[in-house]
């Protein structure tokens, strides 16, 4: 594919289908209420297709007015966006969906009596309940690690002031000083991202700070892309990348914040700045409701994303065992279509067609040179196995590549004008 528009995006993900169920009238009297909790890719997605409908009460419950996509923030860490070209507003989805939003945060839900309690006291009753909390981090893993030494070390694995704070420490970084990347264990939300991070702002350092290095910490012995990772490294940024996998150093065990060191089984590692990047799970929201087993995250239907441990509930995006769906943007946006249409043919009698699942990712190395790859998913067994997949291969040309970076930026637009509104 060439050019990405929303249309094309909304069609790949599943999205014409919805149409067949919109002209349906909902059961029994009055319009059917669906509650959606999180307005991030798959909270956005879902509550703006149902909103679509017509027919079913969509309320949207999201704390925050804008949302800073966490794709394309290492575009921000290296110079090469604003955070406000990644930053989208609400009011589209109100405006143009059919939706009430509602800036409150869910602290309960209670599953037996349906219904949802938000921190300002406010109770709302729902006939479907959709979940999108994203990932939660699991503080304390690494010892000396928690949401204070976060303010000194961040994260930046959730887009927004974490980008800002790790933006600035680079910036203000002398040249020749060692930038740690502690890259999490399995599974954790965008597989291949700790390593574009490094691409990328390894590209900052060899335009304003020669002399740096970065060092990645990892808690794996293997990562996701890692031939063609490995391959730029050495075409673009020789002597300035080295990756150490868990076998090597036994994997981090502590930060010392003060000394902004990174403790190993066997060696310390001084940083100029450090990203520590925690072992995740499912947001908080579904743990306290039941939505989560003795793995941190949350078990779906695969077809429907309804939980398989509280009917009526449905879970969409990070925080959802996926099965080989990985933990990324688009699979959130192609589930949260999924779930929108099994809710509608759950409510208003339309018929329920198996899910089209897929993914879609763009990973820059540089800033023309990028690689892709395509996933399609299907239900089998009661999990999401993939069917077909394309992945870029290392040996492809200059002139390949860089078209590939100039589609990753048309497909960006394209996404998120169909996950928040407006645009192409």
């Amino acid at each position: 594919m060439t050019d990405w528009t929303r249309r094309q995006i909304g069609a790949l993900a599943g999205g014409a289908l919805l149409a067949v169920a919109a002209p349906h009238t909902v059961r029994g009297q009055g319009r059917a209420k669906v509650v959606v909790i999180g307005g991030g890719i798959g909270g956005a997605t879902v509550a703006r297709y149902l909103g679509d409908m017509k027919s079913i009460d969509v309320t949207l419950i999201e704390p925050n007015s804008t949302h800073v996509t966490c794709f394309f923030s290492s575009h921000y860490l290296a110079g090469l966006r604003s955070l406000a070209s990644l930053t989208f507003g609400l009011e589209t989805l109100a405006e143009g969906h059919d939706i009430t939003i509602i800036r409150d945060s869910a602290v309960a839900i209670d599953p037996a009596g349906r219904a949802v309690e938000l921190r300002g006291g406010t109770k709302l009753s729902y006939d479907r309940l959709v979940v999108a909390p994203g990932i939660a981090f699991k503080f304390g893993e690494i010892e000396g690690y928690d949401e204070d030494a976060a303010k000194i070390m961040p994260h930046a694995w959730i887009a927004g002031p974490q980008s800002e704070l790790l933006r600035r420490q680079l910036e203000s970084m002398d040249d020749g000083g060692v930038f740690v990347i502690a890259a999490p264990p399995n599974p954790f939300r965008c597989p291949p991202a700790p390593y574009e991070r490094a691409s990328l702002v390894a590209y900052y350092f060899k335009q304003f700070k020669p002399k740096s290095k970065i060092l990645i910490l990892d808690a794996k012995d293997q990562f996701s892309g890692q031939e063609l990772f490995q391959d730029a490294w050495s075409r673009h940024y020789p002597g300035i990348i080295e990756w150490l996998p868990s076998q090597f150093t036994g994997a981090i065990k502590a930060v010392n914040v003060a000394a902004r060191s990174v403790v190993t089984e066997g060696e310390t590692f001084r940083a100029a700045v450090a990203n520590i990047i925690p072992a995740q799970k499912a947001g908080l929201i579904g743990e306290k409701a039941g939505l989560t087993d003795a793995s941190g995250w949350c078990p779906v239907d695969p077809v429907t994303f309804e939980s398989t441990l509280q009917p009526g509930i449905h879970v969409v995006g990070d925080s959802i065992i996926g099965g080989d769906m990985p933990k990324s943007a688009f699979s959130a946006n192609s589930q949260a279509k999924a779930c929108a249409f099994g809710i509608a043919a759950s409510l208003t009698g339309s018929p329920q067609f198996p899910p089209h699942l897929f993914n879609s990712c763009y990973t820059f190395l540089a800033p023309d040179d990028a690689f892709t790859n395509a996933l399609t998913f299907a239900p089998e067994g009661g999990r999401i196995k993939t069917v077909k997949m394309f992945i870029s291969k290392v040996g492809e040309s200059a002139e390949v590549r860089r078209r590939t970076a100039l589609h990753a930026v048309g497909w960006y637009s394209a996404f998120t004008a169909d996950v928040f509104g407006g645009g192409p």
